[in-house]
């Protein structure tokens, strides 16, 4: 069945969907950025960023939300473009890296076409159409992926060629990745560079300085919902089934509001309550474990404890790539015993 909701609706949805709350670890990620971007004007040797988070963390987010408040414009005859994000493509080296960073900046042409073939000529055209594009900070995702199945060799020429980019375009560089992107901070060439490596998290609870944060989190997000109340979501009866559901992940904590709001919307609900949460997860995220019918002291609850990483020399393929490992399951009263 469709629902249809009325314009108002659609547009408190859309708000929230897109909304952005910070945390400490993006507020400072998101504060570093300025200062580069900042500096970059002020001249002189350029420092460049390290940001890593697993699947989920908002590093996508981020970024988008930064490059948001500077976009590109017509100026007489030249696109300028204040932030330049460009995503690594896929099957990477150090040519098709540039050729990616050429084509966002909207100025691939003849001259850099009759040198793809001829690294050096590359940089060179490169560099000179991100002076020419006042370009101040140049955005990597996805840099693991230049790292992921590379030799020595391979990753220091990657370091090398950005290093050199940088440095003669006066533009600081920003990496962004997976937890093994900071593999690049290993190479001398970047060592020095690197003004800051920051790591977006995932929620934790068992402490009561995480659980703080995470309150904070889920009032954040509350206030933007819309509701002439903000709903409590930082309640008990929502907050540990909540986290018990996505374990901390910022990106499923979203969509499973994003689904909750939409819920509540289309009822004609003034605001949200766990009741939806319920539905929610059984009817869209088919969570046979629904944390959300339990007794709250009953609620499993698990933390990461171990991020993503990348095995150089797995045994066999599959794993080549670990995942986040989280903390074994205590329920909430066994959580409340202990603090």
């Amino acid at each position: 069945m469709n629902i249809i909701l009325s314009e108002v609706n659609r547009s408190q949805l859309f708000k929230f969907r897109n909304c952005f709350v910070k945390h400490a670890a993006l507020a400072r990620a998101m504060s570093s950025l300025h200062r580069l971007k900042n500096n970059q004007l002020l001249g002189g040797e350029q420092q460049c960023m390290l940001l890593v988070g697993d699947t989920g963390t908002g590093k996508s987010k981020l970024i988008n939300e930064f490059a948001s408040a500077f976009p590109g414009y017509i100026d007489g005859n030249v696109f300028v473009k204040p932030v330049l994000v460009s995503r690594i493509p896929s099957k990477p080296d150090v040519e098709k890296m540039m050729i990616q960073l050429m084509s966002d900046l909207g100025q691939f042409g003849a001259e850099t076409r009759k040198e793809r073939k001829r690294e050096a000529g590359l940089a060179e055209a490169l560099v000179k159409v991100l002076k020419k594009c006042k370009t101040q900070i140049i955005i990597i995702n996805e840099f693991q992926e230049l790292i992921e199945f590379k030799s020595v060799e391979d990753r220091q020429r990657v370091a090398n060629r950005l290093k050199l980019i940088s440095e003669q375009a006066g533009i600081p560089i920003v990496l962004v990745g997976m937890p093994w992107a900071s593999e690049i901070s290993n190479e001398p060439q970047w060592a020095s560079r690197l003004m800051c490596s920051i790591e977006l998290p995932y929620f934790k609870i068992f402490s009561k300085s995480d659980r703080i944060e995470f309150v904070r989190f889920l009032k954040g997000l509350a206030m933007r919902m819309g509701f002439e109340e903000p709903p409590q979501l930082h309640s008990d009866e929502i907050l540990f089934p909540l986290f018990s559901a996505t374990r901390g992940e910022v990106r499923k904590i979203k969509h499973i509001l994003d689904e909750v709001l939409f819920l509540a919307l289309s009822r004609g609900e003034s605001t949200v309550n766990k009741q939806l949460f319920v539905e929610v997860l059984d009817d869209v995220f088919f969570d046979k474990d629904n944390p959300f019918k339990l007794p709250i002291d009953e609620v499993p609850l698990s933390e990461v404890s171990k991020y993503a990483s990348y095995n150089r020399y797995p045994a066999v393929e599959s794993e080549t790539f670990i995942g986040a490992q989280f903390s074994r399951k205590i329920s909430t009263k066994e959580l409340f015993s202990k603090n």
